[in-house]
């Protein structure tokens, strides 16, 4: 089933090299890039994925997050990190290796947000941490979300 979804992502991104990244994007994720924010925070005890509707009344787009988040959730706490690698088109995504490995010392935690969902990272091993905020930092870079790349104080 993966790699159906990978031969399309990559028909569907070799007819326009330009906007890829959304397109898969949308495709991977379920919901419109567009209309949705994403941010990545890191905390000293892992980090946070939160994606959010830009208009409230967007109910489709924020449904959509609510059903991918938990999902991706799930994923990540048994190692699999395709969904990711899919959306930046790219055999290996910073972090991942170390997070597939150290997976039983990680948890993730989905939780409704008002506008969308964000899921909670979270782990004592060391370096899972320093796993977590590679993978982290590098979804700030390529999202281009502008969050802080720097450790802050988990709200």
């Amino acid at each position: 089933m993966v790699w159906l979804l990978m031969l399309f992502v990559t028909l569907v991104t070799s007819q326009d090299p330009q906007g890829s990244s959304n397109d898969r994007g949308t495709m991977v994720m379920g919901f419109d890039q567009e209309k949705t924010a994403h941010h990545f925070y890191l905390y000293a005890d892992g980090g946070a994925i939160d994606i959010a509707v830009r208009d409230s009344a967007d109910t489709q787009d924020r449904d959509a997050i609510r059903s991918h988040l938990p999902h991706i959730a799930t994923m990540f706490a048994s190692g699999n990190f395709e969904a990711p690698m899919l959306v930046h088109d790219r055999a290996h995504v910073p972090g991942t290796a170390v997070l597939k490995q150290k997976a039983d010392t990680i948890r993730y935690r989905y939780e409704d947000t008002q506008a969308g969902g964000r899921v909670d990272i979270v782990t004592a091993d060391r370096n899972a941490l320093s796993a977590v905020h590679e993978f982290l930092r590098y979804q700030i870079t390529e999202h281009q979300t502008h969050d802080p790349l720097t450790v802050g104080t988990r709200p």
